[in-house]
């Protein structure tokens, strides 16, 4: 079974599947470990590994080699964060194959103009396409697929450009007239009743993803009892955790003048020997190694 199709099942055995954010291999295979049911390849976490803003800023290429990386070291299905498309239709059918090929099992694709403007920052430009052009880009993305089981995700980002419920609705009505798979729905307010109105009034065919970024106090009890959430993607969690950490324990051996406080709070190295599967190495060498 495809990775692509092992998500579709988890979606429909659980109901609700939980997407970890990851910006490396490393990160990917801690979340895999964790139990997360998948990874979602960020652009975000992606550019800040970078120290770089969400503006488009990251090239396709650069991404893939993530992906692709992230793919050769774990075993869950990849939902990958293909931003605007990198261009319109005729660009997006370019970034399937490449996505499919790279190792996805599902690919978001937002409704924002290219560049883009990472959709929590204050007072960002946010504008969005045509409705009719943003539903040229899906129906490319579904014409190009190889696998049918590839989810193609459309993101509407009407609710982050303040154009409100009954816009996001429409505009999510015909991008599932033009096939898409499921719809994400994004929100900046910092509590859940803006998603959670959309989602009461959502009637389509199809499910609904969410990415509970700026109101994290919208778990998983709470989304199961709307219904027609089937995915939740924890979007920059990674690399916040990862900045938290690393900023905490660079300060406290500046502070400390030394790391004779803070290795005791760190994991060993031998740790990291594991991640990086060096037990593996070590028998291959006594194998082959002559």
């Amino acid at each position: 079974m495809s990775p692509a199709k092992r998500l579709r099942a988890r979606m429909a055995e659980s109901g609700l599947v939980h997407i970890m954010a990851a910006h490396s291999p490393l990160s990917a295979i801690l979340a895999e470990e964790a139990g997360f049911d998948g990874l979602w390849a960020s652009g975000f976490e992606l550019s800040a590994l970078y120290g770089l803003a969400d503006m488009s800023l990251i090239s396709m290429a650069q991404h893939l080699d993530m992906l692709r990386a992230i793919a050769g070291r774990t075993t869950i299905p990849i939902v990958a964060d293909i931003d605007t498309g990198y261009g319109n239709a005729i660009n997006v059918m370019h970034a399937i194959g490449e996505y499919e090929r790279a190792g996805a099992s599902a690919i978001v694709i937002e409704d924002k103009t290219f560049p883009k403007v990472t959709s929590l920052a204050a007072d960002g430009r946010q504008q969005l396409l045509r409705v009719e052009e943003f539903q040229g880009k899906i129906e490319a993305a579904l014409a190009t697929r190889r696998d049918p089981n590839l989810l193609v995700i459309a993101r509407t980002e009407a609710l982050i450009a303040g154009l409100g419920e009954a816009e996001a609705l429409d505009r999510a009505q015909a991008y599932v007239k033009a096939g898409a798979d499921m719809i994400l729905i994004h929100s900046k307010k910092k509590d859940p009743a803006e998603i959670e109105s959309f989602s009461r009034a959502w009637s389509g065919s199809v499910p609904l993803a969410l990415v509970p970024n700026a109101y994290p106090d919208l778990d998983a009890c709470r989304v199961k009892e709307l219904g027609n959430v089937q995915m939740m993607i924890y979007g920059n969690y990674g690399i916040r955790a990862s900045s938290t950490a690393l900023r905490d324990t660079f300060r406290r051996i500046i502070a400390d003048g030394g790391v004779q406080n803070v290795h005791k709070d760190i994991v060993p190295v031998e740790e990291i020997f594991r991640l990086q599967r060096m037990d593996e190495v070590k028998a291959a060498e006594t194998r082959f190694l002559r």
